[in-house]
Formats: C-alpha cells, sequence, structure tokens
C-alpha cells in the first residue's frame, strides 16, 4: 500500500510552497498536480517520477464544473496509491480552501489509503501581501470572510445578508460573475462606495491590480481586461493598497540570468532564466582530456557550469580531485570559485574584475609562456577568452563542456510592468529579442560585461 500526500502548491511564485512540501515532492513516485500550480515546482522532482497534469484528467482552467474530471482524479490518484506508489496530489493555493479537499479524503479513507495533507499559502493570504493591505485591522477590520464566486452546481446558497455587515470580505473564483455579486451585495445593503482592489495573476510577472468600489468594479476590471485567476478584496482595508502596495511603488527589475534569486538588493528582482544548460549527448573527448588532466598547468572556468560538468565528468571517469595533481585552478569570477570550493577545490586566481578581460589581466602577471592550459566552456562560449591565453603565449585546450539553450516554454509577459532588464550573457540578449522583440523605451537595461553591451548593441536594445 502506497501513501499520499495532499501539498499545497502555494500561489504564484514557485518559492510560496512549505519546506515540508518541497520534501515529500522529492521523494514522490506520482505527482498529480493542478493545471494553476507553476510547473516550475516539478523541476523538484526525482529523476523518474510521473508527473500527471490534472487537464489530461479533464480538468480544464475556469471550467464551470469539474465533477466529472474530479473523479477521474480520485481514480488515478487511488489507483497508483493501491499499487503501493508514493503520491502527491498537488493542488495550488491551499488545499483547504476551495479545493474539494473533503471529497479526495473521502476516497482515500474508503479505499484505506493513509494520507497526510500538507498546507500551502492560500490566494486571499498571497494577493493582499503583494499588495500591502492587512486582511485584518484594528482600526477597520476586525472579521474577515471568504467566499467564493462560484457556487456548486444548482445551488444558491450564499446568503449576501449575512456577509453584507461584515468588515471584510476575499471573493475567489468570481471574475466571471462578478456584475451579479456586485448586484446582491448592494441589495444586501453594503456602500456602493465601499472600496474593492482586485489581484490577477497573484506573485507572477503578469501580476495585475486594479482599484474600484462595489459599484464600479464590474467595469473596472473589463476596461483593464482581468482574466482568472483573479482575488477580489472588498472593506476598508483595501485603502491600504495605494499607500503600500510595495510591488507597485518597488523598481521592477527583470532578471534574465540563471543565478538564484537576489534578495536585500534595491528593487524587486523577477527572475526568468533566458537560458537553459543541458549536458552533451557524447562526452568521449571530453572525457579523453579528463582522464589525463595532470598533463595540464592550468585548468581555467569560464562559468560555474563548466566547473558543475567537469567534475560530474571526472566522477563519471572514476577519479577525483587528487588527479588534479599539481594542476593550477582559475576562475573568472566569485561564483565561480565558489562553485569550485562546492568541490573541495579552492581556486589559485581569481581576478578582482569579473570578467574575461578581468582574468587575462590578472594572468597576464604571471608566466603564461608555453603553459598548458584546459578550458571546459560552452557551445556558444565567446572565444576571446582562449584567444587572450594564447596571446600570453599559452597553449590552450578549449573543449565544449555543455550546451546552452533557449527555454523551451518561455510565458508571455507585459514588459510594461519592469523598469529595468537586466542581462547577464550574449544568449541572454538573443533569447530576449527572438522571443519578446524590442525593449520598451522607459526599461533601463543593464549588461553584465563588456561582450554582453556589444551584444545588446549588435541588437539595438542599448545605445
Amino acid at each position: 500500500m502506497g501513501k499520499v500526500y495532499i501539498v499545497g502548491a502555494g500561489v504564484g511564485h514557485p518559492d510560496y510552497i512549505t519546506v515540508k512540501g518541497q520534501a515529500v515532492l522529492k521523494q514522490a513516485d506520482v505527482i498529480i498536480y493542478d493545471y494553476l500550480t507553476d510547473t516550475r515546482l516539478l523541476e523538484l522532482a526525482r529523476p523518474g517520477a510521473e508527473k500527471i497534469s490534472c487537464a489530461e484528467l479533464g480538468k480544464q482552467r475556469y471550467a464551470g464544473t469539474h465533477s466529472e474530471s474530479q473523479l477521474n482524479i480520485n481514480d488515478v490518484m487511488v489507483q497508483h496509491a493501491l499499487a503501493g506508489k508514493k503520491v502527491v496530489r498537488l493542488k495550488n493555493g491551499d488545499p483547504v480552501l476551495f479545493a474539494r479537499l473533503s471529497e479526495e479524503m473521502d476516497v482515500l479513507r474508503r479505499n484505506e489509503i493513509d494520507y497526510e495533507v500538507i498546507p500551502g499559502i492560500t490566494a486571499a493570504s498571497a494577493a493582499a501581501a503583494v499588495c500591502g493591505i492587512p486582511l485584518s485591522d484594528r482600526s477597520c477590520s476586525s472579521h474577515v470572510a471568504f467566499v467564493t464566486g462560484h457556487e456548486a452546481e444548482n445551488k444558491n446558497i450564499i446568503d449576501w445578508h449575512s456577509l453584507a455587515p461584515l468588515d471584510t470580505l476575499v471573493l475567489y473564483m468570481a471574475v466571471r460573475n462578478i456584475g451579479r455579486i456586485t448586484e446582491q451585495l448592494i441589495e444586501a445593503g453594503k456602500d456602493p462606495d465601499t472600496p474593492v482592489v482586485v489581484v490577477s495573476n497573484i506573485a507572477s510577472m503578469r501580476q495585475k491590480t486594479v482599484r474600484g468600489t462595489i459599484r464600479s468594479i464590474p467595469a473596472d476590471i473589463e476596461r483593464e481586461d482581468i482574466e482568472p485567476p483573479a482575488i477580489f478584496i472588498i472593506g476598508e482595508v483595501a485603502r491600504f493598497e495605494e499607500r503600500f502596495n510595495w510591488v507597485l511603488n518597488s523598481r521592477r527589475i527583470l532578471f534574465t540570468g540563471l543565478s538564484c534569486e537576489r534578495c536585500f538588493l534595491n528593487g524587486l528582482y523577477y527572475h526568468l532564466p533566458l537560458i537553459s544548460i543541458v549536458p552533451l549527448d557524447d562526452y568521449s573527448e571530453m572525457d579523453d582530456y579528463i582522464r589525463n588532466i595532470g598533463y595540464f598547468d592550468w585548468l581555467v572556468f569560464g562559468s560555474r557550469y563548466g566547473v558543475i560538468h567537469f567534475f560530474q565528468r571526472l566522477s563519471r571517469c572514476g577519479l577525483d580531485t587528487r588527479s588534479l595533481g599539481k594542476t593550477r585552478v582559475a576562475a573568472v569570477g566569485q561564483s565561480t570559485a565558489d562553485k569550485l570550493g562546492e568541490y573541495g577545490v579552492a581556486a589559485d586566481l581569481v581576478p578582482d574584475v569579473e570578467s574575461s578581460v578581468g582574468l587575462l589581466d590578472a594572468c597576464a602577471t604571471l608566466d603564461m609562456n608555453g603553459k598548458k592550459v584546459f578550458m571546459p566552456r560552452s557551445d556558444l562560449s565567446d572565444k576571446g577568452l582562449a584567444q587572450g591565453f594564447e596571446k600570453l603565449g599559452a597553449k590552450v585546450t578549449s573543449v565544449i563542456a555543455y550546451r546552452n539553450i533557449m527555454p523551451e516554454s518561455l510565458p508571455d509577459i507585459d514588459l510594461s510592468f519592469f523598469d529595468e532588464i537586466f542581462f547577464t550573457s550574449p544568449s541572454t540578449v538573443r533569447n530576449f529579442c527572438t522571443r519578446y522583440g524590442q525593449v520598451p523605451g522607459h526599461i533601463t537595461v543593464t549588461c553584465i560585461g563588456d561582450v554582453t553591451l556589444k551584444e545588446a548593441r549588435k541588437w539595438n536594445i542599448i545605445d
């Protein structure tokens, strides 16, 4: 008998999942995930794990009814658990709010399948947080009600007369019915001028925020083309959004590289990797050199990915760092040197200026004449570094260690949302222009390194 974890994926940002949720995802044999779940979470899955989208089981986005598809989800979940699999049912937001949790727990209980429920960040909390809205506040909100904007089939059981006097209402799944809902609230005695904030695509690069009142909000969201998923926050607390919306009040920066998310910096960094690093199909050439790595005087890394793939192949060849012998190691910058440290290797040379030019300038102070240099690199890396070492008199062996490709599924984004774009390599520039076209004039373009700057000028996105 297997076991099922019903896990809240959070909403918007893939990091809005609990540490416990991440842990079980990494151990699962089967992951059954909602269509709104950020698929980057699936990268946590172990190799070989089966990933089943609820869309494949008939659950379509924003459909009016999901009863039949829910039966399909239940059947697949039970089937895999009875087969002894470790199953994760990954649900958007929090499993206990508007997520049919009782139906899934009931079918598991009836089949005597062990299960656990792991909470997640619900859309109401996330929407309020990204807008700077306290759902409760001593001055104006002592009670909060979470209300569905889409009731069960053939039922009309929401008592708007009981809800209207409450300080704060948070509506889920209400975009399609907001006109009827606001009419009912006004009929129930709610002040038509009560402030409302609507947040769509919460905590993502496509997030949109609309202010209005109960009277105006149906027309407001139609004018702003708001589509589900969205959350409506109704009440005096919505007035806080104009003062405290830290997203709209911050400088928003699109970061295109592969580095980890940047925190504690000025502005908000939105991470959209425009490159993907993949291994080669054939490593026979590189492996031949690695087996004789002690032959070289210098091992030069132009990126941390060269470090990763070099040491992976070193291990595959049945070797370890002892094979380096007296070979000295150079890193183009501190992040590359840090990655070397993870493999127990301290770089002999890290330039003060983190660039190929900085590395060559540092090596120019050494005797490189006749020195044998081995450089594992990307298939797209600039050949200037190898040529620079050759000008210093070194004998360079440059080998492709990994491929740098354009990601397959880059999302649609609203570039008007951003104030700055950070390009980290020439390939991020090329891939951006290929996928999104020109950079709008209001956006500042920042490039890391002269080679990236040269590519940006080539594509006419910077002067």
